[in-house]
Order: C-alpha cells, then structure tokens, then sequence
C-alpha cells in the first residue's frame, strides 16, 4: 500500500468535514473505499458525482480500481461546479 493526500472541494469538501486526509491505497479505488468507510451516507453520495484528478491526471471513465496511487500522490475529489462564463 501507498500513502499520500486525498484533497476535497466544495461539496466533497462540506460532506467530508476536512479539506484533506491521508490516504494508504494501491489504487483510488481503495482509497475511495477507505474514505467513504470514515464518513457518513451523504458523503457517499456527493461521492458518487465527483471527477478525480490523481496527480493533476484526469481519471475520467476509467474505472477506479484500475487507477494505481503512487507513494506520495494526490487524490482531488472534485464535485460538479455550476456556473460559467456570462
């Protein structure tokens, strides 16, 4: 296993009750399953509709447990953001 940062934002941020944790995970799936086994059913669900960055890396549709987390990494939890340009 492999340590490093998982990073929330906005509503990731709000359920998770911390801007940041630690993780120690061989891929973000563990990580992920870590995360939602430390927090409640709402965190869970804004989960669900949240993008990864691993490293500033895109995961996109790739599936989580094929993601591998290096030593040291960082994990962006990043949920959808409204707005834009007017």
């Amino acid at each position: 296993m492999r340590g490093g940062t998982i990073r929330y934002w906005a509503a990731a941020k709000a359920a998770a009750g911390t801007a940041e944790e630690p993780y120690r995970a061989a891929t973000l799936a563990d990580a992920l399953d870590g995360a939602r086994a430390r927090h409640d059913a709402e965190f869970a669900r804004v989960l669900q509709r949240c993008s990864f960055l691993v490293d500033g890396n895109p995961v996109g549709t790739r599936d989580p447990a094929s993601v591998p987390l290096p030593e040291g990494g960082t994990v962006e939890v990043l949920p959808p953001f409204a707005g834009g340009s007017a």
